[in-house]
């Protein structure tokens, strides 16, 4: 599929390919009445279609991870300063209908600001080849 201006246009199945270049991740879920934070890096998805819709799912020894990937309208790109810290944060929003945060993806410190090798230079490459803010193609089939 191409864009009006003829470039392959991407969906959110190869964007989350993408996102394995980038290391220990702390993934953040947040509800009414919880926040869960597990860390872990993005990699081995695979891709199941449900009746409700089409997820990408990623066993870990320490957690699962299921992504409705038909909710995801858009997906923001965000620098922040640290709430403990005085250092930069990087994080992906994947945003749903309501433009709601549905997951946030943060790379992950060892010490604080000391981020893997490479690891900030991963996020700002994604950053540059899908823009700041980005709405996925339709995903057709998974």
């Amino acid at each position: 599929m191409t864009n009006d201006k003829g470039q392959m246009t991407k969906t959110l199945k190869d964007f989350l390919e993408a996102c394995e270049t980038l290391g220990t991740l702390r993934f953040i879920v947040t509800s009414s009445a919880a926040v869960l934070e597990p860390r872990g890096k993005l990699e081995k998805l695979f891709y199941a279609e449900l009746p409700k819709g089409k997820y990408a799912n990623m066993h870990t020894e320490s957690f699962e991870f299921h992504l409705n990937m038909d909710k995801i309208t858009q997906v923001k790109f965000e620098t922040g300063e640290a709430k403990r810290g005085n250092f930069t944060t990087y994080a992906i929003r994947f945003l749903d209908q309501k433009q709601e945060s549905a997951l946030s993806l943060f790379l992950q410190w060892g010490k604080p600001g000391e981020y893997e090798p490479g690891q900030v230079e991963a996020w700002q490459a994604l950053r540059e080849e899908y823009g700041e803010v980005w709405q996925p193609a339709p995903l057709l089939e998974v």
